[in-house]
């Protein structure tokens, strides 16, 4: 019997790398972008589009893109913040963008540079440029479960953003608990509520590991009917603009855990160990994950 496919989206390149205080080479982005697509993923984040005087580590994006591997079978994504963006994005050769929005006021003036209801204004034309320039689009919805800033967000929030989310052509949808307070619990309500509004969009989760839930978080969401998770090798990551936002959920933590579970990933996890090695040393230290910190299991 076939095993269900799960896929993973590995964000180390930008999500992972983009709070970290010493700038990592174009070289080594690539390195490990390449380390990444041998280890069996096919869909991941290399970069993202935004000021660089506020994310010095995005500074190379357009050298990233220039640098891919030639792959008709992985999807390289470019995240954005704006319409400029995006622009900058396409021009650089992405074929995926994904564009995020905040479910908090407080967080979106300083990530996004506006309120929620001020950052949606361009959103038609984000939707027009994307279509325009060959790359398709999701959404992401950062503190989908709280904010920094304002504190506690309210499921109603969340699902009028999503709503928002969904008038324009988008093919997946996304929730991220961008500070790691989520429980199981408001993952399964969260998911569930926003389900009447996106339609039949492909429903994708982020997660943080801040306070050690997030892999629980995982096993919920996929509970609840999801299929597409982001991670990062290592658990490295964090936000510039939300303080407290400790690292992404380990990738090779999600890749033991739902192989074990009967899930097809696609990825080998020997790989994905040595991939997460690699980015320690390039960083010179010691990565919160613990399956590539464990001992192989099985031994054979």
């Amino acid at each position: 019997m076939a095993r269900e496919k799960l896929e993973l989206v590995e964000v180390s390149p930008r999500d992972g790398l983009q709070n970290e205080p010493d700038v990592v080479s174009t070289e080594h982005k690539l390195e490990l972008i390449n380390r990444i697509v041998g280890a069996g993923f096919r869909r991941m984040e290399v970069g993202s589009f935004v000021n660089p005087k506020k994310v010095p580590q995005m500074a190379d994006g357009d050298a990233v893109f220039a640098g891919l591997p030639k792959r008709n079978d992985v999807t390289f994504i470019a995240l954005a913040l704006n319409l400029r963006g995006v622009e900058r994005a396409i021009v650089a050769g992405a074929t995926e963008v994904n564009y995020v929005f905040c479910a908090s006021d407080g967080f979106s003036i300083r990530n996004n540079g506006g309120t929620v209801e001020e950052t949606f204004r361009v959103w038609p034309d984000v939707a027009r440029t994307a279509k325009a320039g060959g790359a398709r689009l999701s959404a992401t919805i950062s503190t989908a479960f709280g904010c920094p800033f304002d504190g506690e967000v309210s499921i109603d929030r969340v699902v009028a953003v999503a709503e928002l989310c969904a008038q324009q052509e988008i093919f997946e949808l996304a929730l991220a608990d961008t500070i790691g307070v989520a429980a199981p619990s408001d993952v399964r309500e969260r998911f569930r509520a926003i389900k009447g509004v996106a339609g039949g969009l492909q429903l994708r989760a982020h997660f943080h590991n801040t306070r050690n839930t997030a892999l629980a978080n995982a096993v919920a969401a996929v509970e609840g009917g999801v299929r597409v998770l982001d991670g990062s090798l290592g658990g490295i990551g964090g936000c510039p603009f939300a303080p407290g936002a400790a690292g992404n959920v380990p990738t090779e933590d999600l890749l033991y855990m739902f192989n074990r579970m009967g899930f097809d990933t696609g990825v080998d996890l020997d790989a994905a160990i040595e991939t997460a090695h690699f980015i320690g040393d390039v960083l010179g230290r010691k990565t919160p994950g613990m399956v590539s910190r464990a001992p192989k299991w099985p031994h054979a």
